[in-house]
């Protein structure tokens, strides 16, 4: 593997990390100001398609929000151009590129929020997946068009978003058995999937840590942040990213059609979604269908929200430190001979994760002013949900960039390995977080959501 030199104090404008943070906290910073000055401006701009059935509303929603779309498209217009043309890609590549993926973003949000596909599980983030390698691998775009198709960029400044929506006071309010399940689960998952990869199937040891990480947490940003850290090549990421896929589709059915078979109680079923799922919008999606199949989803999504929103992605700015760490100073040591320098696994680390935390941070101190009825009645409504729906417009971009630039050619190039040794990890994930939310702390969910 060809070394790179660290690019010093320049990667603070010519890295993808940076420009995450800056463009993350920059919303995170405009949220909070509209929400102290009372003003509805964010909440307008983050607007969404809302779930339909009727054609009809549908219709008028775009009808009186048109100006709000294409004022949001102008402003993610500028702001992508601006820092792409800083980290030096053709605008003349790019901005036709994001003009095509932002119209169809919109028509993934249209199809995700279609009502009789979302009770199925089909929510955009799988749509976009979907279609984005349907297009792909049918109509294939041309080879230019990837310059707007930044899968990196998109899920960095997502991952930043993601933490200005979760306070630490949040882990509190969960409970120390919440994320003693959360941890237990993580840690669990990622030594498994690891070992089975690196150790029993012989497979490279950054490919087994991003194949770990991504099935202990929120495969597609944890894949990410992780395949940096170690510098994994992008077809292992590609390829973890995948099984994610695939397994977070088989868990929206198997849950809920077990659990039903078994009567369960929607809470306890609830956390063993978040121990289990590998993805937010599939496990939320899994959630709310076993609660429905019961009459009573609100246990199920609030055991869901504490354990796998906040319990367990709580674990990616961790696990990208720890292999951080271990690649740089075990794993090139043993490959090149020589000791790197301590100062390399900050030039390693994956610095949107630092972005992650400062946002949490900012958040956890405006939160904390708060109790947790009021958290829930005035701060999240008015300041959090504006930032989870442009978040939602990150990851959508992100989601269908990932399928526009995934051959199956060549992820079938990876062999049968990677797909049994995270399979190895999905079963004593799904065994352990049965048994960890039915039997083990069952009692807890069910008091916990019935507050």
């Amino acid at each position: 593997m060809e070394e790179k030199k660290p690019m010093g104090w320049k990667e603070l404008y010519l890295k993808e990390d940076w420009w995450a943070i800056y463009l993350g906290l920059g919303i995170m910073i405009a949220a909070i100001a509209f929400f102290y000055g009372e003003s509805p401006f964010l909440k307008s701009l983050s607007v969404l398609p809302p779930t339909w059935t009727d054609s009809g509303r549908l219709i008028e929603h775009f009808s009186t929000k048109a100006g709000w779309y294409a004022l949001q498209f102008i402003i993610w217009l500028i702001i992508f151009s601006i820092s792409t043309r800083v980290l030096g890609f053709k605008q003349s590549e790019y901005i036709p590129s994001f003009i095509f993926l932002y119209i169809l973003s919109i028509i993934t949000f249209i199809i995700g929020a279609y009502k009789p596909l979302k009770h199925y599980g089909f929510e955009a983030p799988l749509v976009a997946l979907l279609l984005g390698l349907i297009i792909s691998n049918i109509i294939r775009l041309p080879k230019w068009m990837d310059s707007g198709f930044r899968v990196e960029y998109y899920i960095k400044t997502g991952i930043v978003l993601l933490g200005a929506t979760l306070p630490f006071t949040l882990i509190i309010w969960a409970g120390p058995v919440a994320f003693m399940q959360a941890t237990i689960i993580s840690v669990t998952t990622c030594l498994t999937i690891y070992f089975v990869a690196s150790k029993i199937f012989g497979l490279d040891r950054r490919f087994g840590a991003v194949l770990g990480v991504g099935g202990a947490i929120c495969g597609v940003s944890a894949a990410i942040a992780v395949g940096g850290a170690v510098k994994a090549k992008k077809e292992d990421i590609s390829v973890a990213i995948a099984l994610v896929t695939i397994w977070a589709i088989i868990m929206i059915f198997f849950i809920p059609y077990f659990s039903k078979l078994l009567n369960l109680h929607p809470a306890p079923v609830g956390a063993w979604v978040g121990s289990s799922e590998f993805a937010d919008a599939a496990g939320f999606a899994a959630a709310v269908a076993y609660g429905n199949m019961v009459g009573n989803e609100e246990p199920a999504i609030r055991a869901f929200t504490l354990m796998k929103v906040i319990g367990r992605d709580i674990w990616l700015g961790i696990w990208s430190f720890i292999f951080a760490v271990i690649a740089c100073l075990r794993w090139e040591k043993e490959e090149s001979g020589t000791r790197p320098k301590a100062s390399e696994i900050w030039w390693r680390f994956p610095k949107f994760v630092l972005g992650f935390f400062v946002a949490s941070v900012i958040i956890t101190i405006i939160a904390s002013g708060y109790s947790l009825q009021d958290y829930e009645k005035i701060l999240k409504p008015e300041l959090i949900k504006p930032i989870k729906s442009l978040r939602s417009w990150a990851f959508i971009f992100c989601f269908l960039s990932i399928g526009l630039t995934t051959r199956f050619r060549e992820l079938a190039s990876a062999g049968k390995k990677p797909f049994w040794a995270f399979t190895i990890g999905v079963i004593v994930n799904v065994v352990l977080g049965f048994i960890l939310s039915i039997y083990v702390f069952g009692e807890f969910w069910i008091s916990k959501t019935a507050q």
